[in-house]
């Protein structure tokens, strides 16, 4: 055989196997950032579900065990809760309790 025509099919597989495998490397990381953009929004969801979830479970508790203040509310109109030491308290939007000082607390609006 022609030692040309053997370097030039030599160059023309080369190309072509470079071609091909830089060609499956692009479409690969196009579909791993896709799946990172949906696995941030499904994230972002689901966190969002889990403080509601976590925030509502405490309230329940808290009404359970815990005295409700009449006539008082937090700082944005939150429900105020008194526990068994006297503390008042709030619970946030991620189920966490807010401890209120005195000055942070005052009377119900009426609507």
């Amino acid at each position: 055989m022609n030692s040309i025509t053997l370097r030039k099919g030599l160059l023309a597989v080369t190309i072509t196997a470079s071609a091909l495998f830089f060609g499956q490397q692009g479409i690969a990381q196009g579909i791993d950032s896709t799946a990172k953009k949906i696995g941030r929004k499904t994230a972002a969801v689901a966190n969002k579900t889990a403080n509601k979830t976590a925030s509502v479970a405490v309230k329940g508790a808290m009404k359970i065990t815990d005295k409700t203040y009449k006539g008082k509310e937090g700082p944005n109109g939150e429900t105020v809760y008194i526990d068994k030491k006297d503390r008042k308290y709030y619970v946030d939007d991620k189920g966490k309790k807010v401890y209120l000082k005195a000055s942070e607390i005052h009377d119900k609006v009426q609507k």
